[in-house]
């Protein structure tokens, strides 16, 4: 997986997955549907069910050689997966809650990580018709329906009000300190709500500074949105300014914050928020 032409051909094809899964998932999303509760009390659908089958069954005949970890097969322990050193990392519908709500705000995330980190990454909106997609060596794009990719980078903020980005469903009294702080030291930000693992996405085509992510996440949920704000030129990193790694043996990350490519010391600020 590490030739040059393999990585691009392969991206290709998982492109073409993410979005046969994303109408598997619209089938579901435009007419009635049950939902059900997993262990964790996390919403399930039959969208989640019907998009996970259809990538694991794509993604085995892409790449048989390479194990698969989706959110609907987390039961598959470290002692299995710890030998792994690539494999498909696969959230088939991050944004339940999102989908329940039907605000369109939930996407498809396929990720390639190698040696725990993610070297290809495909984040797909099927109610927008939007792709974010990126690999190492191959840039970072954006592709709305069927138009021509545009290459995508991150902003370089050095101070000043600034554009936040926050989860729609998750946000919580550490994100109200951060701003408010924010607010004190740099001026009013101004905030922009988002579900899923779109507000990865914002931040990696520039539409906001930073998304402060001060509360449990899983490794699915990040991982592709982390490889195309990478290639993008910016970070995600955790408080203490390492990067988010995979295949851990909790499958939780830690809180985390994403940026682009300037030097200001978010992780100050988050860390006194919590």
């Amino acid at each position: 997986m590490n030739h040059f032409s393999d990585l691009r051909s392969t991206l290709g094809a998982v492109r073409e997955i993410a979005v046969v899964a994303g109408q598997k998932i619209m089938e579901v999303y435009q007419r009635d549907f049950e939902v059900t509760d997993k262990q964790d009390g996390s919403p399930l659908t039959e969208a989640d069910e019907a998009a996970h089958k259809c990538i694991v069954a794509r993604l085995q005949e892409l790449t048989p050689d390479i194990p698969i970890l989706s959110e609907e097969s987390a039961g598959i322990d470290y002692e299995q997966r710890s030998s792994w050193t690539c494999f498909w990392l696969v959230d088939p519908l991050d944004g339940t809650k999102e989908f329940i709500k039907r605000n369109g705000e939930f996407t498809v995330n396929i990720a390639l990580i190698d040696h725990g980190k993610p070297v290809m990454g495909v984040v797909y909106a099927p109610v927008k018709d939007t792709s974010y997609f990126a690999a190492q060596g191959l840039g970072a794009y954006k592709q709305i329906g069927r138009n021509e990719p545009v290459s995508i980078k991150v902003t370089d903020y050095r101070g000043g009000p600034a554009v936040v980005v926050a989860s729609r469903s998750h946000a919580g009294e550490a994100v109200k300190n951060f701003l408010q702080r924010l607010s004190s030291e740099q001026g009013e930000p101004k905030t922009v709500s988002m579900g899923s693992s779109l507000k990865l996405c914002l931040v990696a085509e520039g539409a906001a500074d930073v998304y402060p992510r001060l509360g449990l996440t899983s490794e699915w949920d990040t991982a592709a949105s982390q490889c195309v704000v990478e290639v993008a030129g910016g970070k995600v990193t955790d408080l203490q300014g390492s990067n988010l790694t995979y295949n851990k043996s909790s499958i939780l990350n830690p809180f985390f914050i994403v940026s682009g490519s300037g030097n200001f010391d978010w992780k100050a600020m988050a860390k006194d928020a919590t």
